[in-house]
């Protein structure tokens, strides 16, 4: 879905937000109605009773009627259609959205094809309501049907479209990558690379820290607050933009190097839950369990995977991870002692030597679950037929 940054003018803006609003009120009205059923009652209210009673409540509400209609019914069609992943067991539960956190409302049918060029650089959308808005032009304008426009915590105005872009071409040299994740080192992969995810200097994390103290000192309701929180706001999703900068360059470059990329098949959600327990049953070194989940967060696991699923459509693998980590890539000995450390592999077996992550890369791109059979001992392995290993990229 490509995204581009909103011009607006301030009155613009003011208007904009009017729309959040308005959209906001409805998603929230529509899911309490919808929460509200119990058993024994009559349906709760669809998308056309709900549809219904909006086209009802602008004639006596002055406040509805100028905002948008478009904005108000896509809120409720938006709605509906979560309540549907919901029930087809794609998505969570639909849940309340909040001022300042769920700023945006989506555009759709005619109103959203109203979209110019005006030069190189810069490009233009008629709003309902609110008028002609600029937006920076930083890639060609797709073909797309509908748009959403967002507010994030910094204060800065997107539109995205509602356009899937073709996948990567595979080169067709048939070379296998595997790709290790970690958190010291970002992504390790077969050939040998090891690429980190870039967070905030030292500086910035400094300065993060800085207004947090300040943050927590100032008044609630206070423009000092409102000032602070919005400057946290820029440190943090300047962070959030290098780590999608860096997970949008890896990915294109693997699609574009490698007919078959292979990632551990790893539940990242499981691996980052909270280790505080209940009252009766407290958990143990929560702290250095937070920690390691702020770790694995930072090193956009989650979104390296979703970007290769979309660029290189069918050639991402996902490999079972039991393991990789203590099998040797060059005789397949498997002992936890072959681990020396964090970056040391060293073979107990046949004394190889290899960073650890690459040699877990490298078992990776072997498909260690598919191509060995470890036995009950985990001290040796069966190997499998040479038809079964993958050709592996060189380093260059």
């Amino acid at each position: 879905m490509p995204r581009y940054r909103l011009a607006p003018t301030p009155a613009q803006a003011s208007r904009l937000l009017e729309h959040c609003r308005h959209a906001r009120y409805m998603w929230n009205l529509g899911l309490e109605q919808r929460l509200m059923w119990r058993p024994g009652r009559p349906p709760s209210p669809g998308y056309g009773a709900q549809s219904a009673q909006l086209t009802e409540a602008r004639v006596h509400e002055p406040w509805l009627r100028a905002g948008s209609q478009t904005v108000q019914q896509q809120a409720l069609r938006d709605l509906d259609q979560a309540w549907r992943n919901f029930y087809n067991g794609s998505h969570g539960r639909p849940t309340w959205r909040r001022e300042g956190v769920h700023e945006g409302f989506r555009i759709v049918g005619p109103a959203a094809q109203r979209v110019e060029k005006l030069n190189r650089k810069w490009g233009r959308v008629l709003v309902p309501k609110v008028g002609w808005v600029k937006f920076r032009l930083s890639r060609g304008l797709p073909d797309a049907k509908s748009y959403r426009v967002t507010c994030d915590r910094a204060a800065r105005w997107h539109i995205a479209f509602a356009a899937i872009p073709e996948p990567i071409r595979a080169p067709g040299n048939g070379a296998v990558v595997g790709v290790d994740r970690g958190v010291t080192v970002s992504a390790a992969l077969s050939t040998g690379e090891l690429l980190s995810c870039p967070g905030l200097s030292a500086q910035e994390q400094g300065r993060t820290k800085h207004l947090q103290r300040k943050f927590a000192r100032a008044k609630r309701g206070s423009n000092r607050r409102a000032r602070t929180r919005i400057a946290i706001a820029r440190l943090k999703v300047r962070e959030s933009d290098r780590r999608k900068n860096w997970a949008e360059q890896i990915t294109t470059d693997l699609a574009r190097r490698f007919d078959v990329i292979r990632v551990e098949d790893l539940r990242i959600r499981n691996m980052t839950k909270s280790a505080r327990g209940t009252r009766g049953l407290p958990g143990r070194n929560v702290r250095q369990k937070a920690g390691l989940n702020r770790g694995i967060l930072a090193q956009a696991w989650g979104l390296l995977v979703r970007r290769l699923d979309h660029k290189a459509r069918g050639r991402v693998e996902r490999v079972n991870p039991a393991y990789t980590s203590q099998a040797c890539s060059a005789c397949g000995h498997v002992a936890p002692e072959n681990r020396e450390s964090q970056a040391v592999f060293r073979c107990v077996a046949c004394r190889h030597e290899a960073n650890a992550d690459v040699n877990a890369a490298v078992n990776i791109a072997n498909d260690l679950a598919a191509g060995r059979a470890v036995n009950a001992r985990r001290e040796t392995v069966v190997q499998a037929s040479e038809k079964r290993e993958p050709q592996l990229a060189t380093i260059t």
